[in-house]
């Protein structure tokens, strides 16, 4: 993820915090500051981040009528709370922002790649939709101008990389009959595994017991591997990182679920339990998606 990338998902996480929780206007930049503090302690890009989350602020009331004009079946509090803000930013910088230092196209492809993180399986082609209706009025600014140079942080091969370990776990109890899993829910919209960075030299099953204990509040014991997943981000001052995440199977108690406070800090709203059968209707990440679907197979056959 490049730096100005991660500076407009820190915008939307604290946009939609705000927005989620109806906060009053001072609150936000509460908000951010918390949000700012988690996912990019030591950032330089501070100023472009004051600056975005300030237009789009100033500008709310006149971004929203923009968006109802341009999606004319959508009255703004319809839309979900993710795409609202991800289209309020990126029509605040389609609008609004130096074109030498955001162009136009750049501000809309932008906002597509937040969607396609953030939202849900519609939520890129819906803000592709409206910030391309909005882009055609404006008479299509820069249309034809040569690309900027990207940054080539991609040509870094994935080996070469620093590697950050984490451990997650898809952990389960058995109750009244039933199995039931334990999920957490970010503030965008998606339940996935408790996991957290492994500490130290810790192995992957100690610094997992303590990452579910600190994000569930119960103790787990651990039944196996069920596999992994890798990917790279960029931290404002390693730069870009690998993540390497190893998931197991975990069983616990059925007792009360108890999300920390430095958890909510971090992105997390809700903890909860779910029957078996109800965890596919869920809105999960793609990437997670495997991993969910192994460990519910290996608990149903071992009814």
């Amino acid at each position: 993820m490049s730096n100005r990338h991660l500076s407009r998902s820190i915008i939307l996480q604290t946009l939609f915090a705000w927005d989620f929780e109806g906060a009053k206007p001072g609150e936000i930049f509460q908000i951010f500051e918390r949000t700012l503090a988690e996912f990019a302690p030591g950032t330089n890009d501070r100023p472009f981040m004051d600056k975005l989350l300030r237009q789009v602020l100033e500008k709310k009331r006149d971004l929203d009528t923009l968006i109802e004009k341009a999606a004319p079946d959508w009255p703004i509090d319809k839309i979900s709370v993710v795409d609202r803000n991800i289209l309020r930013i990126g029509l605040a910088e389609l609008l609004f922002a130096d074109r030498n230092e955001v162009p136009p196209k750049v501000a809309i492809n932008e906002a597509i790649e937040l969607a396609k993180t953030f939202g849900g399986d519609t939520s890129g082609r819906f803000i592709n939709g409206v910030l391309g209706a909005v882009y055609k009025e404006m008479g299509e600014p820069g249309k034809f101008d040569a690309p900027k140079a990207k940054k080539k942080y991609g040509n870094v091969p994935l080996d070469k990389l620093p590697v950050e370990r984490l451990a997650g776990a898809m952990v389960y109890a058995r109750h009244g009959g039933d199995i039931y899993l334990a999920l957490v829910h970010d503030v965008f919209g998606h339940w996935t595994l408790a996991k957290g960075k492994l500490e130290g030299t810790e192995s992957e099953e100690e610094g997992l017991r303590r990452e579910v204990q600190e994000e569930l509040g119960i103790p787990v014991n651990i039944i196996e591997r069920l596999g992994e997943n890798s990917y790279s981000t960029y931290h404002p001052e390693k730069g870009k990182i690998l993540k390497h995440v190893s998931y197991f199977l975990a069983e616990a108690s059925y007792q009360e679920l108890t999300l920390e406070k430095k958890e909510v800090q971090g992105g997390l709203d809700d903890v909860r339990w779910f029957k078996l059968a109800d965890i596919l209707a869920l809105n999960f990440y793609d990437d997670i998606l495997p991993i969910v679907t192994k460990a519910i197979k290996k608990l149903a056959e071992s009814k």
